[in-house]
């Protein structure tokens, strides 16, 4: 079991940044590889970030190339979601999520077992 706490949320202007902390505990942090969704009101949640255990590997979603970056500390059991240039479209609910996987990186709600409450993200105009 895990369990996951997403702070750094907040209100910012378009092309600010905010930075996203997920802290982990429970079983070991760096069994799996770990991911950020978000999810705007009235849609369905989707695919930001996401890096196995390592920090080998990563992915991201093409509206957020160049402009976030996630990274992890597994000392620290923690993740997190640096959020540059931000846009009101990245307005939503962040949320963080373990895998069932240490290698494997999904981009898929379904690959992923653990997740969050989730932190709120708005960007204004």
């Amino acid at each position: 079991q895990v369990q996951l706490v997403e702070s750094g949320g907040g209100l910012v202007q378009a092309g600010g940044s905010l930075r996203l902390s997920c802290a982990a505990s429970g079983r070991r942090f760096s069994s799996y590889a770990m991911g950020w969704f978000r999810q705007a009101p009235g849609k369905e949640r989707e695919f930001v970030a996401a890096m196995n255990w390592r920090g080998t590997t990563t992915y991201y979603e093409d509206s957020v190339k160049g402009r976030f970056t996630i990274s992890r500390e597994n000392a620290k059991n923690s993740v997190y979601l640096q959020m540059n240039s931000l846009k009101p479209e990245d307005t939503a609910v962040y949320y963080c999520a373990a895998a069932q996987s240490a290698d494997r990186v999904g981009i898929r709600t379904i690959d992923y077992r653990y997740w969050g409450q989730g932190t709120k993200v708005t960007v204004s105009s």
